[in-house]
């Protein structure tokens, strides 16, 4: 990853949970990892290979056992150029498998379907929300 643009999925799920965190973007390797649902070693290899990318720096830590990471300017820009190409991407391969008028319908039916999802669930936290 440090030297190409590219962020792996697993690489951008761990810069979204930094950047959900909001202001000073920084979690415990354990924070990350539960937030995740992965390994500390998978997490561990994740944080290492986004240091050496210089998308997220170690923190001291308040109470000296597990040391936080923090998401670098770098890795905000990095992370949000990432989303953006996800994005266009999820949008070009909508596009292309359905037509207009079955892309209104499925909205319709994916309404229909979370709006059931939160009556029996209840509303999606706020990092779950779409923006």
């Amino acid at each position: 990853m440090a030297r190409s643009r590219a962020v792996a999925p697993g690489d951008w799920t761990a810069l979204s949970a930094l950047q959900r965190s909001g202001p000073p973007y920084e979690r415990t390797p354990k924070q990350l990892a539960d937030e995740l649902g992965v390994t500390a070693g998978t997490m561990s290899v994740r944080i290492d290979r986004l240091s050496n990318a210089r998308l997220v720096e170690p923190v001291p830590a308040v109470d000296g056992r597990s040391r936080p990471v923090r998401l670098t300017e770098l890795g905000r820009r990095r992370w949000s150029q990432a989303t953006r190409d996800r994005t266009t991407r999820e949008r070009r391969l909508l596009t292309d498998a359905l037509a207009s008028d079955d892309l209104d319908q499925l909205n319709r039916l994916l309404a229909q379907l979370l709006a059931r999802l939160e009556d029996e669930f209840g509303p999606a936290p706020r990092h779950q929300q779409a923006r």
